[in-house]
């Protein structure tokens, strides 16, 4: 492209380069609570847990779903100060006990038997699988209050 010439749109969008998603971040109340309920009643193991001495002793903890070793969920405290003050801690608590953090979404092939299995591991359902245009789909939520879709999509749905 000769100097001084915008790129056009097909040339921003031509790349080689490749991006997946390999962790998503929850903030929880307890990371050790968090950790036992993730994988006790969730079933996911334990991708990493560290503590970084020269961060103050921060605890990078990540769980992610058997049988999916590219994706990782960090279980991260919420931060106090400097990050965040008294009041914004709070408030983070907050929007997080109603379920208002963020919404992870999680599929099955067969959503009767994983919420009658997870019911049995003691996780506490808010939605019971119902019948949805896109599929069968329930829901549940962590300690910390945050949200869980659980769905086995149906078939034809998106196409």
């Amino acid at each position: 492209m000769p100097a001084g010439t915008a790129p056009t749109d097909d040339e921003l969008w031509e790349s080689t380069m490749t991006m997946r998603i390999a962790t998503a971040q929850l903030w929880v109340h307890d990371q050790d609570e968090a950790l036992a309920w993730y994988t006790a009643k969730l079933g996911m193991e334990v991708r990493s847990d560290v503590s970084v001495p020269e961060m103050g002793n921060f605890r990078w903890l990540t769980v992610g779903p058997v049988g999916q070793p590219d994706m990782s969920i960090v279980l991260m405290s919420i931060p106090g100060a400097p990050m965040l003050d008294d009041e914004t801690h709070k408030a983070v608590q907050d929007l997080m006990g109603k379920g208002l953090a963020g919404t992870v979404f999680l599929t099955t092939e067969d959503v009767q038997a994983s919420y009658e299995e997870l019911s049995a591991r003691g996780v506490e359902f808010i939605d019971t699988p119902t019948q949805m245009p896109y599929g069968i789909d329930s829901s549940f939520r962590d300690p910390s209050g945050n949200n869980f879709r659980l769905t086995q999509l149906s078939p034809t749905f998106g196409r």
